[in-house]
């Protein structure tokens, strides 16, 4: 397996791949998602700065699915910009011919896979940080990854969450979804919870303390002793 390193502006990826040809395909991909979000926000300013959902003036992908995840989330469309760039490689990678494939773009992650993966959850000075994974079965489709916290890395949060990663096969809606959740949810209050659709995402793992709540279905969490160099930091 080969890992590697990628880097533009402001994102900041780890690329998994079994051959080159499939790490360069990644980057492309993601370097093409990059300029064209560039290019719209350079006419549109506001697409990055509104914290609120916002119906661009655009039919490029990443721009729509961009937006259309921010408006079910309820959060801005740059919530949803790392798991983006993600997918977009990810799916540069299958154009390719990959059948394994991870992009970690700064916690928030696009995959497919032929065989188990482990993801593990880094959550700062939280009891769980790094103590845990989860076992992702094989994916012969891509899913989607995506963390934020509120108390861990250059991210805007308004929450208190340490980690909150959610599993959906639209990477958009995961990013965006980890998002709002961490702006919103508290230890007493999960009402969050309750706005979000099953069909649209599969999972959800919070990590508040030495306190952590789980909704839907997610893949086995097991022990792990998770390298603090292995984490990336990417678009935020």
């Amino acid at each position: 397996m080969i890992r590697e390193r990628f880097s533009y502006r402001q994102t900041f990826a780890v690329i998994l791949a079994d051959k080159p040809e499939h790490i360069e395909a990644a980057k492309a991909g993601m370097l093409r998602a990059r300029q064209v979000l560039e290019a719209y926000i350079a006419r549109d300013p506001f697409f990055s700065a509104t914290f609120d959902p916002y119906t661009p003036d655009s039919d490029e992908l990443i721009i729509t699915r961009m937006a259309d995840a921010a408006s079910i989330a309820g959060v801005g469309p740059m919530a949803a910009v790392a798991g983006s760039i993600a997918w977009a490689g990810i799916e540069a990678m299958q154009d390719a011919g990959a059948m394994f494939g991870v992009i970690d773009n700064g916690g928030d992650i696009a995959l497919i896979s032929d065989r188990n993966v482990r993801v593990g959850v880094h959550a700062g000075d939280a009891l769980l940080s790094d103590r845990i994974a989860f076992v992702v079965p094989p994916q012969d489709s891509v899913l989607g990854i995506c963390t934020s916290s509120a108390t861990v890395g250059p991210s805007i949060s308004f929450g208190v969450s340490d980690a909150v990663t959610v599993f959906s096969r639209n990477v958009a809606l995961a990013d965006a979804w980890a998002t709002s959740v961490c702006n919103q949810i508290r230890a007493d209050n999960l009402s969050v919870l309750d706005q979000i659709n099953s069909n649209d995402v599969r999972g959800i793992f919070v990590i508040i303390g030495e306190q952590d709540f789980r909704w839907g279905m997610l893949p086995p969490i097991v022990r792990a002793d998770v390298d603090e160099r292995l984490i990336s930091a990417g678009d935020r």
